[in-house]
């Protein structure tokens, strides 16, 4: 989003979710749609994203609503979606083999291109198309591919030391699903999932609050 003025966090987590609906949409023929409509497929309130779409400015028409092709061609400029973003996987455990199968395969625009591991049986195969390599061989194959976002699905105990390399190979991204807090220079950005928190978390508010309301970010 580099054209664009800095917008709120929350807002910025949604685009990729209104992103995927249009595609969806358009696929099926459907040429405008409304922010009700918006609201109920992706389970946002339609104030949220007629708040989020004006700090774009004026995406859509009063009474019209927006023009589907329109906002396509416009979020997949404004996420870079013409732009092929490569990813390393760093742990080819359980969750990382289902990484490299999956392989974003909604997404043509993100791609991991290559995964690494210290396990002899997993070096040098391919696991869904995709190369395994040796943990000595990060740094190297990083900078020959000039990766900038890398995902760690490692034990925890040796994630901070496996980031700390990732950090001088220039990485400027990583996708953390390991339960260590790490620690990254400023410029370095870290999103941190941890999925027996998001469990107990949907299991506290299932308790407290009901499946009824839906919780924002």
């Amino acid at each position: 989003m580099q054209d664009q003025p800095k917008i709120p966090q929350a807002t910025a987590k949604r685009l990729p979710l209104y992103y995927r609906f249009l595609k969806n949409l358009h696929a099926s023929g459907k040429q405008r749609v409304s922010s009700a409509e918006l609201s109920e497929a992706v389970k946002v309130d339609s104030a949220t994203i007629r708040r989020d779409f004006s700090y774009f400015g004026a995406l859509g028409k009063k009474g019209y609503g927006y023009n589907v092709h329109y906002l396509i061609t416009f979020f997949r400029k404004t996420l870079d979606q013409d732009e092929l973003t490569k990813v390393a996987l760093i742990g080819v455990g359980n969750l990382g083999t289902a990484f490299l199968h999956y392989n974003f395969l909604k997404n043509n625009n993100t791609k991991i291109e290559m995964a690494f591991d210290v396990s002899n049986e997993k070096v040098g195969s391919e696991i869904g198309d995709v190369p395994v390599y040796h943990m000595d061989e990060l740094e190297r194959f990083l900078e020959v591919e000039d990766i900038q976002v890398a995902i760690l699905t490692v034990p925890a105990p040796v994630a901070q030391s496996i980031t700390d390399r990732l950090v001088s190979s220039d990485i400027k991204g990583i996708l953390n699903f390991t339960p260590a807090r790490l620690n990254v220079p400023s410029h370095i950005r870290v999103h941190h999932i941890d999925l027996a928190v998001e469990l107990q978390t949907l299991v506290y508010f299932l308790k407290h609050y009901g499946a009824a309301e839906e919780i924002q970010i």
